[in-house]
């Protein structure tokens, strides 16, 4: 999900230049694709080069995916990888569908597979490296169009699920242990946000439910399970704040213009990784370890980059960035 968020900018920049745009996207990410302005149709399919449990290769699934984008007729195609993908599995499909012109971020020597490839610097955010190769290809961002984050509007009400009071979120859950606090250290800080003064949503896929209600406790509201990607969206653009780790939900938030406080795991780069053009705040030890090591679990004893976060760490972070929002609030009042 968070994938196709921060290829978002990229997406806007073709659509402005393209009479339609497809996305083909895995079964995660497809939900966030129908929320991006620009995209016209999303096709849902499990990679196999992608995938964190990837499907057995076999020759009848690539026949079908390849005949399934052949019957789309598309004149070009850009193929958007984060970092440390390849997108040349890809390329070979596309290329069987007969699509006759394509381009993608490539380090590796593509031969005939691309017809542009592009190269970017290290440790760029993600959605300028997309976008960046959405110029290169001929394409950019409309007049007006700054190249943050965005979702289609409007968005659900969910007032009936989180009420009328201020609340802040707690998101615990990532798609990769090593990237989130332990389920015991978020109840901690859950609880230690609600003695601050806080009023706290505790959100979650509905894989997350016994998570996120370990997590609430008798503290926070547990929503886990219990709102549609659109719902969530709008329960994290109503937030004050939001606390999550390195996940789909921290740039959910970012594309809503909530603040965010990040939990940020070193297992890949915050210059990539970070919420994206939005205040926000990183939080974690950022030589630890396991810096860069991309582990899916943690391999250093107690989880302390993230585990190691005292609660006034977190507290003062929620503090400053709803401090500036309330100012930035103000301010526009008295406007008004």
């Amino acid at each position: 999900m968070g994938d196709v968020l921060l290829a978002g900018p990229c997406v806007r920049a073709v659509a402005a230049g393209a009479g339609s745009v497809v996305m083909l996207a895995g079964p995660h990410g497809a939900r966030a694709a129908e929320l991006l302005p620009g995209v016209d149709r999303v096709y849902s399919w499990r990679a196999p080069w992608i995938d964190l449990e990837p499907p057995r290769v076999t020759r009848p699934m690539i026949l079908e995916l390849s005949e399934r984008l052949r019957r789309l007729r598309c004149d070009a195609a850009l193929i958007l990888t984060s970092f440390h993908q390849s997108p040349l599995p890809t390329a070979m499909v596309l290329r069987m569908a007969g699509i006759p012109w394509i381009g993608a971020v490539s380090e590796d020597y593509p031969g005939s597979l691309l017809d542009l490839r592009h190269r970017v610097p290290d440790d760029i955010p993600e959605p300028e490296r997309a976008l960046g190769l959405a110029r290169a290809a001929g394409f950019d961002l409309p007049e007006g169009d700054h190249g943050g984050l965005k979702v289609r509007r409007p968005l659900p009400d969910v007032t009936p699920l989180v009420g009328g009071e201020p609340y802040t979120v707690v998101h615990p859950g990532a798609s990769v242990p090593a990237r989130q606090m332990t389920p015991e250290r978020s109840a901690r800080l859950v609880a230690a946000l609600t003695g601050a003064g806080h009023r706290i949503v505790v959100t979650g896929a509905p894989g997350d439910a016994v998570l996120t209600r370990q997590v609430a406790g008798e503290h926070g509201l547990d929503l886990g399970g219990r709102t549609d990607l659109p719902q969530l969206a709008s329960v994290l653009a109503g937030a004050r704040a939001v606390v999550a780790p390195n996940t789909g939900p921290a740039h959910l938030a970012a594309a809503v213009g909530t603040p965010v406080v990040s939990l940020f795991a070193p297992v890949v780069p915050a210059e990539r990784w970070a919420p994206y053009r939005v205040p926000h705040v990183l939080l974690g030890d950022r030589t630890a370890a396991c810096r860069d090591s991309r582990a899916r679990q943690c391999p250093v004893p107690g989880h302390p980059c993230l585990d190691g976060i005292p609660d006034a760490e977190v507290i003062r972070a929620v503090a400053e960035l709803t401090s500036a929002e309330d100012a930035v609030s103000n301010r526009m009042e008295s406007v008004a």
